[in-house]
């Protein structure tokens, strides 16, 4: 079959402004194979705000031009994405974009997976990219950065779920960027049902820059800051606290799963392991007699090596129990004086897992990720949020 290209006549008129001449759709048409099959205005191609090379230029690689036409990323700043229905928010600098929980995102119980959960932070991360015009051919690498040869990973992230979305709801996911020190950014979210307003989860990362080809971290060159500085926003999902140190596992962790192995489809545009993988890793580490009656309150991820397709994965967890924490995370002595007494503030008081992801070499394993999770008894028939 040959290439669509090949096949594509583009008759270019632009008409800026009201008047009779801005009506004549017919002369911004594209045709393949010469049936008209969606519009020039529609797909964007011939707006300013695009810097689409036009396939009636010679001497331009024609995949590179497929790509393009099929891609058509935003080479300046965009208000509104009708396509993925999002907007630009915080005068201008921050995201917030609308999304369906679907079907292949929820469990048995309706209830969205963890997994899609952080799916979704992805997703709207990148599209914050997308419509910020900076967004260049890498996975949320600006144009500096590609002229850096740098990609973004990710160092620490946090998570806390008050609720969990159900099959059908609809939800708003704001997401924005700050600065984190010298050399990093931190990238923050709120999901909220659009029908109640009820937060439901808060989420925070830092992101670093690593070099592509020598897979080290870097630090932020002043071209890439000129380019995010200006984004930066003052506000914390989850405001910040002395993070609690994450103790490091040994072969004595009482859950231990070995001989773990990334499949194809569990790698990234960067060629590493995606971090919702080392998460499904880790839950599955945790007996199920115990998830089928708990559902996660937060978590706490602190990345220190990237995985690849070759690595051979242990992963081990270890329970712990907070004796000065009950439900919700209250404290025990506020249990006793809600009237549910020290025996009820000691049987919801949370459990957590301490985990560790690591790499099995032949003279020494190597850390891929520390984490900790939190957890609360599920309330069976209760309502997903309150109202």
């Amino acid at each position: 079959m040959a290439r669509l290209l090949r096949h594509v006549t583009i008759t270019v008129a632009v008409y800026i402004g009201g008047g009779e001449e801005s009506s004549k759709e017919k002369l911004n048409c594209v045709k393949v194979n010469g049936s008209k099959s969606f519009t020039a205005a529609k797909m964007g191609l011939l707006r300013q705000d695009h810097a689409m090379p036009m396939p009636c230029i010679g001497g331009v690689d024609e995949d590179v031009l497929e790509e393009h036409l099929r891609q058509n990323i935003p080479r300046r700043k965009q208000m509104v994405d009708p396509y993925r229905h999002g907007e630009m928010v915080e005068e201008g600098v921050g995201y917030r974009q609308t999304v369906v929980i679907r079907s292949y995102e929820v469990g048995a119980d309706k209830t969205a997976t963890i997994e899609s959960l952080l799916n979704l932070l992805q997703e709207t991360a990148l599209n914050h990219v997308w419509m910020s015009g900076l967004l260049s051919d890498g996975f949320g690498a600006t144009h500096g950065m590609m002229r850096n040869n740098l990609i973004w990973v990710v160092s620490r992230m946090q998570v806390q779920v008050d609720h969990f979305p159900i099959w059908g709801e609809v939800m708003e996911i704001d997401t924005w960027v700050g600065a984190s020190g010298k050399n990093g950014m931190r990238r923050d979210w709120l999901l909220r049902s659009q029908v109640t307003g009820t937060v439901f989860i808060r989420a925070t990362s830092t992101w670093v820059m690593m070099n592509k080809e020598t897979r080290r971290l870097s630090k932020m060159p002043d071209e890439v800051r000129a380019e995010i500085a200006p984004w930066f926003i003052e506000k914390h999902a989850i405001e910040e606290e002395s993070p609690e140190k994450i103790e490091k596992l040994d072969a004595n962790a009482r859950y231990v799963h070995s001989n773990l192995k990334p499949k194809r489809s569990d790698l990234d545009m960067n060629h590493h392991v995606n971090n919702v993988k080392y998460l499904r890793w880790m839950l599955e580490t945790i007996p199920d007699e115990f998830l089928e009656k708990h559902q996660l309150s937060d978590m706490v991820l602190e990345y220190r090596k990237e995985c690849g397709s070759s690595d051979v994965v242990q992963s081990l967890c270890e329970p712990q129990f907070n004796e000065n924490i009950g439900l919700n995370g209250h404290t025990a002595s506020s249990q006793i004086l809600q009237g549910n007494g020290l025996l009820g503030a000691i049987n919801q008081r949370p459990l957590s897992y301490t985990h560790l992801l690591q790499t099995k070499g032949e003279s020494k394993n190597e850390e891929i990720v520390r984490a900790r999770t939190t957890w609360r008894e599920k309330k069976h028939g209760a309502k997903p949020f309150h109202s």
